[in-house]
Formats: C-alpha cells, structure tokens, sequence
C-alpha cells in the first residue's frame, strides 16, 4: 500500500522505515530538508531539537528490533546505551545518552538507505478527500495520493482531532548544554539516566549525552517571574555555581558551555484522540504531548509504533487500522497523560508551599517520593518508573504511601538554596552586573 507520513521526525522516520520494511511505499515529508553540506541542522519549527532530552529503553529496544542500522549508526554518532545489572537477570538496557539532534541525524541518514522509504521536503498543505474519506496530501500545491496518510507532524499538527486533555502544567524552563573538557570526569548521578533535584521552589534536571555533552535544566513555577531572570546568561550562571550537584557539572574547570541559554516553549499535557476518518491516523506527539519533567516523551511514540506495527502484524489492515489504533491510545495512552498532569500539577502546588491532599486519591508523584520510608513501594515503584508495567500497576502501593504520609513525614527538598534564596543571589548577581557595566562605560 501507498503510505503518506507528514512528518519526518522520530515518530515518522521509525514508523515509516518500519512499514517500507513491510514491503509498503512509504512517502515521508517534512519542510526541513535535513543536515547541510557541511554537517550543520537547524531543524526548523522542532523547538526541542537542541534542548535536554533523555531516552528511554523503549527507543534502544524498538531501533533494536526494527532497524537495527539506524540503531549502529546513533551509537557510532557517540549515542551511549545505559545498562544494569539485575540480579537474576543480567544487563538490562536503562536508555540511551545523547542529544535529540544526534539522534534526529541518524535517522536521517539512515532513512535514505531503505528501500521503499522516499523522504520529501516540502510543506502539506491540506489532505487528499474524496467521499469522506483521506486519499493523499497536497504538498506544495502537488496531489500525492495515498492509501493511507499518517499525521506524525508533532504537538503542532493541523489535521487531527481536537483535544480531549489539555493542560498548562504550570511550569517553564531554561536549559543549556555543556561539554566536558578532556579528561575530565561526569558528576554526580542521582539515577541511571541524570541528576535530578527538588527544591524549595524550583526543579533541576542534568542530562547527560553523548561524547561528553549534557543539558542542564532549571524548571520553575511560571507564576514566578523572578525566576524568569534565568534566562539571561549571567544569572543562570550564578544559579548553577550555587545549587550543589549542578555546580559540580558545571564548575569550568570540568565543563564549557556550548551554546547560549535556551527558554523552553509553552509547557503542555496533550491528549488527542484519533480524528475518526478513514484513511487518516495520528501516530507519536501528535496523540500525546508530555512535558519533559518526567522524560517520557520520545518513549511513549515508540510504544504507540510498536503498537501500530504489532496490530499490522497480526493482520489489521492499514486501511482500517485507525479504529483499534485509536482504542488502543484511548486505553494505553491517555492514562500516561492524565498522571503527567497530575504529577505537574502537584509538584507546582508544592513549590508554591501546598501541602499533599490525603483526601483524594494519591498521585503517582506522592507514592513514589513515600519509597524513601517504605521500601517495599519500590517492587512497584522500578517497573512503573521505566514505563515497563501498566499504569495501575502502582495503585497497588498506595495504602503503604498514605500509612507514611499520615504520620506527618513530607518527601525533603534535596539540599541547597530555596527559591527566596536563589532570587536573592539573582538580585545581587544583576545588580553587580549592572554596576560593572557603569563603571566600563563611565570609566
């Protein structure tokens, strides 16, 4: 069958080279036309191209078994599989390090060597109908007919239905990334993948990467607009020297910036059903958008292609796979979603000084932070973390989070500045700054 993708990211790449593999005649197209002659990409309209990203095992592992050249060819661009040793078990793949753009390039290359897989550039500008049915795009002006057209055009799609969860999760960041100088060693890791801190108002997340490189990350309240000051390079500076573990990542003598101060986009939890149109189906960030807090994007478009490509192997016909499609996103999707509004949701009511509600049901945040004191949360809490049991899963722990939290104990803030604090020293690294530029313009 003939297969339309709009869209030449992640989501459209893995599924289109999936199904070209299959013997269809897969047509991907995007208006950035990919790396330059001399290796330079600036993807156009992907804000997240160079900010932090981390990636889960669901991406190693989908790579692994569908396109295992693309896989060989992100780790020799320097992407680094992450692996643990479970007793009883062996290595076990935790993710991969490396930045979304090296990622994003070596799917690109990749894709040109896979028969059956055209990537175009150019610009959709509306769906091929007839008779209530999808038939093709028009790309820049030219009808491109198709059996069936998939929108993986991410959380900006224009051909989907409209949102059945949407929520401004109350947050905004900056982010900058780093390289480390020869011979010198990462820092701190909280965890397989990063280094990740609560604080007093604020939330940091390190993310490491390929070749030495990482992302630093300063989340904040978007009621804060203190706090927005971070995006000037002076002040973010300052706020790394003083958090403890990014001051360590940071320090110059181990790390050099290499590249300005980014300001992430507007930070939302989407959930989009399908359109409910024959011909037409939303695969990846076009279903589900997540905010970056708990690194479950890119992951959760491999699920959803393992999942068309599952429901393709098993018989359903393209032609009629956006129904069971749909309901499997319905079903395994959107609860993903609506716990990330939830565990967005509280970890700004806490920044702002809320206390946890024991008179509702306790979100996924509440039961995981209660493993601190109870461990047995953690049987439940290591599958739910990577994404590899089902969401309910952890329900089951939420009788021994509410025994800890009723006797009074509130999950600490990782040790270092408070939010008054960390405005304090932003006023007083400003004004400094202010006052040098005085006396360099007045002598």
């Amino acid at each position: 069958m003939r297969v339309a993708i709009i869209g030449s990211g992640p989501t459209g790449l893995m599924l289109g080279a999936a199904l070209a593999r299959r013997g269809h005649q897969v047509s991907a197209v995007d208006r950035d036309g990919g790396p330059a002659a001399d290796g330079t990409w600036h993807r156009r309209g992907v804000m997240q191209f160079e900010h932090a990203h981390g990636f889960r095992a669901h991406v190693g592992r989908h790579l692994a078994q569908e396109w295992p050249e693309a896989l060989a060819l992100w780790e020799r661009l320097g992407a680094v599989p992450v692996r643990l040793e479970l007793p009883g078990v062996g290595p076990v793949l935790a993710g991969t390090q490396s930045r979304r753009s090296t990622f994003e390039r070596a799917l690109r290359i990749a894709a040109a060597d896979v028969p059956g897989l055209t990537l175009r550039t150019g610009h959709v500008d509306a769906l091929l109908e007839d008779a209530g049915e999808v038939r093709g795009i028009v790309v820049d002006g030219d009808a491109v007919p198709a059996d069936l057209v998939v929108d993986a055009s991410g959380r900006s799609g224009r051909f989907g239905a409209p949102a059945d969860v949407e929520s401004d999760c109350g947050m905004a960041y900056v982010d900058r990334t780093y390289q480390l100088l020869p011979g010198a060693e990462p820092g701190p890791m909280s965890n397989p993948v990063g280094h990740f801190g609560v604080f007093d108002g604020y939330q940091t997340l390190i993310f490491p990467h390929e070749g030495g490189h990482f992302s630093v990350v300063l989340l904040r309240p978007t009621a804060d607009p203190e706090l927005k000051e971070l995006r000037h390079e002076a002040l973010f500076d300052a706020a790394c020297r003083a958090i403890p573990g990014v001051s360590v990542w940071t320090d110059p003598s181990r790390s050099r910036p290499t590249g300005p101060v980014l300001v992430g986009g507007a930070l939302r939890n989407v959930f989009r059903p399908q359109a409910g149109r024959r011909g037409l189906v939303a695969v990846g960030d076009t279903v589900t958008t997540t905010t970056p807090t708990a690194g479950r994007g890119v992951a959760m478009c491999a699920m959803q292609i393992d999942a068309f490509l599952g429901m393709v192997d098993a018989g359903t016909s393209l032609a009629t796979i956006e129904a069971p499609f749909g309901a499997w996103c319905d079903e395994h999707m959107r609860p993903w979603v609506d716990d990330h509004v939830e565990f967005d949701t509280e970890a700004v009511h806490k920044w702002q000084g809320g206390d946890i509600d024991l008179s509702r049901p306790l979100t996924s945040r509440a039961i995981l932070d209660a493993a601190q004191v109870d461990p047995r949360i953690n049987e439940l809490a290591g599958p739910f973390m990577a994404m590899a049991s089902a969401l309910d899963s952890l329900r089951a722990a939420e009788p021994w989070a509410r025994a800890v939290y009723e006797t009074g104990w509130r999950a600490p803030y990782s040790p270092g500045p408070s939010r008054d604090e960390l405005v304090a020293l932003l006023q007083h690294t400003d004004s400094s700054a202010v006052a040098e530029r005085r006396v360099l313009i007045h002598g």
